[in-house]
């Protein structure tokens, strides 16, 4: 009847949202893999930069040979210089760029979605006598002190991969709700309600079945600050909802689970329109 029709089409919605999903996380890893062969082709320039100007300081005053463990100033400084360029030449492949200050260097980290640029963060470094931050445009809720604190001192570039993992997901997470807004308010009852994170969503939509309307209540939790989908879902309709209702809740959860949340709904719309 009607219900294994919709139940067909959401499963075919499902397994086209999961191709797409993976699709997309394909390309992602092999953008991922070139930026890391980049950087290993960058750190062994930087490893041959460094032997070069620790054999160069090894010449004292007097022409008397220093400890070769311990390079000149200048020496450490022109190599600091070379790690932070060839950084910042990694890094523009993953969406970061900088360039050089008289005190340090300035970070640009750019988020986006699903190939839609979002918005853009800076971070100012000062690298003299070590490595702080000066200033930025990192949002409060962002935890910026805890990452800085277990890797800018030891690992700028763990630091800064770290750091737009985090302002990434949080970017796309709050794309997905404004596009849920925007594009499907109609379905959505009320007002979705979000934290400034946007770990936490909950909203209510309609579900049609036998010529009525009955309300779904989602709650979205995203466990991990790192990743844009949720890593707990929470569907229930209304008690008087016929039993078909349940199955269909828990098949929108395991969507909710997968893909973003507006293609989501863009797949319940496709349902409902294949059934009239």
């Amino acid at each position: 009847g009607v219900f294994a029709h919709l139940e067909m089409l959401e499963a075919r919605a499902h397994e086209a949202a999961v191709k797409q999903e993976e699709t997309e996380q394909q390309e992602e890893k092999l953008a991922r893999l070139k930026a890391r062969a980049q950087e290993l082709r960058l750190q062994r320039d930087e490893l041959r930069a460094k032997v070069e100007l620790q054999e160069k300081g090894q010449l004292g005053k007097g022409g008397v040979m220093s400890d070769p463990a311990q390079p000149s100033a200048r020496a450490v400084l022109e190599w600091k210089i070379k790690s932070v360029e060839a950084t910042l030449q990694v890094f523009y492949l993953t969406g970061i760029s900088g360039k050089l200050t008289k005190r340090g260097v300035c970070f640009c980290i750019s988020t986006a979605y699903e190939g839609t640029y979002l918005d853009s963060y800076c971070l100012d470094l000062l690298i003299k006598p070590e490595v702080q931050i000066h200033r930025h445009s990192v949002p409060v809720f962002i935890p910026l002190e805890q990452i800085a604190k277990k890797y800018l001192q030891t690992d700028i570039r763990r630091f800064l991969s770290v750091l737009s993992d985090h302002l990434n997901a949080y970017a796309g997470r709050r794309y997905q709700a404004d596009q849920l807004q925007e594009h499907f308010s109609d379905q959505v009852e009320g007002t979705l309600q979000r934290n400034s994170l946007c770990n936490l969503l909950v909203f209510s939509y309609n579900v049609s079945s036998k010529s009525k309307t009955f309300p779904f209540k989602v709650r979205l939790l995203y466990g991990d600050l790192c990743c844009s989908l949720p890593t707990e879902v929470v569907v229930s309709c209304a008690p008087d909802a016929p039993v078909s209702l349940a199955e269909t809740a828990a098949a929108h959860s395991d969507l909710f689970r997968r893909v973003a949340l507006h293609k989501a709904f863009r797949s319940f719309s496709s349902a409902d329109e294949s059934v009239d």
